[in-house]
């Protein structure tokens, strides 16, 4: 790769994490769809605690980590890239800045004014810095294969359901 493509990868890396709502993030167990906010060179998250998004096993100081980025448009995959993992220390100076930045995207917060207090307690904030990217798409589909469930799909429809559902719309 030339300095151009990577300048052009960062980039693309950089403004897909930013527009997009969720990132898909992998450690070492499956991927999980995670909001987050895009600060200084990273995507950083919050969670692991009470009534906070569940982080994937795996996402420990200095380990790596996959993330996947969707098109917020279409849903569709536009990179990936693989980011080395860093666990913010409660009020240093970084995490100040992060949680700063969070607190104005956590939706629906159930204690808004004490949430930075919470997150140091009981939360894990987490920095995802961008290594290296990938724009080529895979070969296969990544689809993962459905957990076992006892729930089943809806068993087929009436034979009268058609004649009730035109006799309706004739009385209109």
């Amino acid at each position: 790769m030339t300095a151009a493509d990577v300048l052009l990868a960062r980039a693309l890396v950089e403004e897909a994490t930013k527009k997009s709502g969720l990132i898909w993030v992998r450690g070492t167990g499956p991927a999980r769809a995670l909001w987050h906010v895009w600060h200084e060179g990273a995507a950083v998250l919050v969670g692991d605690g009470p009534g906070e998004q569940p982080l994937p096993p795996g996402l420990d100081a200095g380990a790596a980590a996959d993330v996947t980025v969707r098109s917020k448009d279409k849903g569709g995959r536009l990179v990936a890239w693989t980011a080395d993992v860093t666990v913010l220390e409660p009020h240093s100076e970084a995490w100040e800045a992060a949680v700063g930045e969070l607190k104005g995207k956590r939706l629906n917060a159930p204690d808004a004014e004490r949430m930075a207090e919470r997150w140091a307690r009981e939360c894990r904030v987490v920095r995802l810095t961008p290594g290296a990217s990938r724009t080529d798409l895979p070969d296969g589909s990544l689809a993962a294969t459905p957990l076992p469930t006892p729930a089943t799909t809806r068993r087929t429809a009436p034979a009268a359901l058609p004649r009730l559902l035109l006799k309706r719309r004739g009385r209109r």
